[in-house]
């Protein structure tokens, strides 16, 4: 981790199922990504990130891996990920692969063993619990502690078979690894080598501040109108969680060059996260936080509160300030679990689409960190204009209907209405190519209907287009691997308290960049003083001094 080549690159996430689809069968694969390998190449970024391509029952569309070593054949076989490797690797690119170890799935051979009897080798390979002291096992209310499930129910099922009850803190087929039993670590370090040794260059790790649990296993705090406790303060930054990490570091990465590692850490604090990705630490390299796609959340999760500007540039300030000197922060605005930025913090118009993705990009990509870009983003796709609950095919969000309207009570419409905002499946439609049937994205019915908006909105488009946001995102990306002060500049946040235009400088020796987003869809002056005659770098709009258009980004620089 003495090589830090990751600060000065920009990171792809490709959501497989959704992403091209070679043989026709309606779900993306790794063909159908080989076949595109030159459109990331000429966007310009560093690292392509896959989600989960390991053979799955797909309950949680691959996040439930049933064996860490194989391709699900949904997707294809080693051998083409071999390829696909190769061809990343020949561009340039690095590929790094999702690591999903705070839970199997329940068809995983380890659980098979672990689920078979109760003296079972591997029965502590995972959390088995009996139900509660005087309460008839199986029963509601019976399970060992009130915790709920991030998909809608309980934290816990009961397995009749053995009389006993194993934690989920997703679906009931996504069982949680013990990590306090050394023998699970090993098995999980062990395959991490195996895929190092192919080729592979590291890992985005899913919520891995969750491997370490709060022992004694004890219930949550129970909201009023919740069915199932918070059990968060259970297993989130759990008390080994850096241990467990700084030992996967010596056993699995020391002695490699050129790796990069992210862990995913929900309900991560700047404080923890300083600890997590300390280079002298040895644990991660950067960390994913959620604080800033949580910005537009209040006290009631079923319902939509209008983003405030200034609780926004309130958490990025705090993490540009926290991790100024020590460690690293991923930079993000979509990914599988988010809704489509451009629709979510920006204006989705036709009007105002691309200028706003393009805003919204600006400002991100400029900050102190490693920016990603989930596919589509680079185009500006949208949110998917769902109509009913039928329209989805997200287990979280078909979880969290059944029990806001059957166990909570509350009403369908309301429910639907921060669904069609906040579902994961606005980010899983299928990637828009072109504008032929289901936007070039495959030949058939795809498994999520592709957005009705891609004969408007398409890679093919935007290529031919030197003004589109596939355009502006590339300038972005030659921006950061050509400007020092936009890696390794001083971060200093601008009109703090301002609901309108964002604003900071980025600084290093005799260069200064100020970066200012228009988040209205008015013209705002920029009282910023002592820009006059400033270089203007880049901006999406023709730029006007500091006189901001609706949606208009503007970078300038002075050197002295």
């Amino acid at each position: 981790m003495t090589d830090l080549w990751w600060k000065s690159a920009v990171v792809y996430q490709i959501y497989p199922r959704s992403f091209a689809d070679a043989d026709g069968d309606g779900m993306g694969d790794l063909r159908g990504i080989i076949d595109h390998l030159d459109h990331l190449a000429e966007l310009g970024v560093d690292v392509i990130w896959l989600s989960p391509i390991h053979r799955s029952p797909q309950d949680d569309n691959g996040y439930d891996i049933s064996d860490y070593q194989d391709i699900d054949p949904l997707f294809g076989d080693l051998a083409t990920f071999d390829e696909l490797m190769k061809g990343v690797h020949d561009r340039g690119m690095k590929l790094i692969m999702d690591l999903v170890v705070n839970h199997s799935s329940d068809e995983h051979a380890w659980f098979q063993e672990s689920r078979s009897s109760r003296d079972n080798p591997k029965r502590d390979w995972y959390w088995w619990r009996p139900g509660r002291e005087g309460m008839e096992p199986g029963t509601p209310g019976a399970e060992p502690t009130n915790w709920g499930s991030a998909f809608g129910g309980p934290a816990w099922e009961f397995d009749q078979k053995t009389g006993e009850y194993y934690m989920h803190l997703f679906s009931p087929k996504q069982p949680d690894l013990n990590w306090e039993n050394p023998e699970v670590r090993q098995a999980v370090y062990a395959m991490m080598r195996w895929w190092l040794d192919r080729g592979v260059d590291g890992f985005r790790m899913d919520v891995i501040n969750m491997i370490s649990k709060v022992l004694p296993l004890a219930d949550g705090r129970l909201t009023a109108g919740q069915a199932y406790a918070d059990g968060s303060a259970g297993y989130i930054n759990g008390p080994r969680n850096h241990e467990f990490l700084h030992e996967m570091y010596e056993q699995v990465f020391a002695g490699r060059d050129g790796l990069l590692t992210v862990g995913e850490m929900p309900g991560v604090t700047v404080d923890e996260a300083i600890l997590f990705t300390g280079q002298e630490r040895q644990e991660v390299d950067m960390v994913f936080q959620f604080d800033h796609v949580w910005a537009d959340r209040g006290g009631d999760p079923w319902r939509v509160f209008p983003l405030q500007l200034t609780v926004l540039k309130g958490i990025f300030g705090r993490w540009q300030a926290g991790l100024a000197e020590e460690g690293w922060n991923s930079l993000y605005w979509n990914n599988h679990d988010q809704p489509r930025v451009v629709s979510r913090y920006g204006d989705d118009s036709p009007e105002f689409r691309a200028a706003s993705a393009k805003m919204l990009g600006t400002v991100l990509h400029l900050h102190r960190g490693t920016p990603y870009v989930y596919q589509g983003e680079e185009l500006g796709m949208t949110n998917y204009p769902f109509q009913s609950i039928t329209d989805f095919r997200d287990i979280e969000a078909l979880g969290q209907f059944r029990q806001a309207t059957e166990i909570e009570g509350r009403e369908p419409a309301d429910v639907l209405t921060v669904l069609r905002a906040r579902g994961r499946d606005n980010a899983r439609t299928p990637m828009q190519w072109d504008d032929s049937a289901n936007g070039g994205f495959s030949t058939t019915t795809p498994w999520l209907a592709a957005n009705p908006n891609y004969p408007q909105i398409n890679a093919k488009a935007e290529r031919a287009d030197p003004d589109s946001v596939f355009h502006y995102y590339r300038q972005l990306i030659a921006l950061r691997h050509s400007e020092p002060a936009v890696v390794d500049g001083d971060f200093t946040m601008l009109l703090p308290n301002d609901e309108r235009l964002y604003a900071y400088t980025r600084k290093l020796g005799g260069t200064e960049l100020l970066v200012i987003g228009n988040f209205t869809g008015e013209t705002i002056e920029a009282e910023i003083d002592g820009w006059d005659g400033a270089e203007l770098v880049l901006s999406n709009l023709p730029a006007n001094g500091l006189t901001m258009a609706p949606w208009q980004a503007v970078v300038l620089r002075r050197t002295r």
